[in-house]
């Protein structure tokens, strides 16, 4: 999607500079995940995700609800962490590394996501805590909101990451 005018988007999408994120939905290492790119445009994050046939609903020009759910989750908590980079001043991935992780979800359907067109989700930061961080964002089909969530990101220390094998 493009900038807006006067607003320049980052050109390394917040996943690429996240250390080791081997999530689903926005893992770049990902190779079975949806491997979603979010970008800053301005205070508001974006993200332009293409579906593919195997991501539809039981009609099957309709858009999976659970996939629209991760993208959305996803989409947010790489906004949270881009956030909290953002407000440290310093480059995202740079050490010590941020981590959030969901702690809560809930996203409302507006109206079928039609799967043959690509969707744009769009977020912005609602409140922000020492630890908590509440994301808003809508997600849309050409300029039709199709469905909107509210992601309660919580930051998590490094140790949280380590394999617990």
């Amino acid at each position: 999607m493009p900038a807006k005018e006067g607003i320049e988007m980052s050109t390394i999408a917040f996943q690429d500079q996240i250390p080791d994120n081997l999530c689903y939905g926005c893992g770049p290492h990902n190779h079975a995940g949806l491997r979603i790119k979010s970008y800053w445009e301005g205070d508001e994050s974006v993200c332009a995700y293409q579906p593919e046939r195997h991501h539809s609903a039981g009609p099957p020009q309709f858009l999976n609800g659970g996939i629209i759910a991760t993208l959305i989750d996803c989409h947010s908590v790489c906004t949270a962490i881009a956030s909290a980079y953002r407000a440290e001043n310093r480059p995202i991935g740079s050490d010590p590394h941020i981590w959030c992780v969901t702690a809560n979800l809930n996203v409302t359907y507006l109206r079928p996501t039609p799967l043959d067109l690509p969707v744009t989700l769009r977020a912005r930061v609602a409140e922000v805590g020492p630890k908590k961080t509440l994301v808003q964002c809508a997600l849309y089909s050409n300029a039709d909101e199709c469905a909107r969530g509210e992601v309660l990101a919580v930051r998590v220390p490094n140790s949280w990451r380590e394999n617990q094998e």
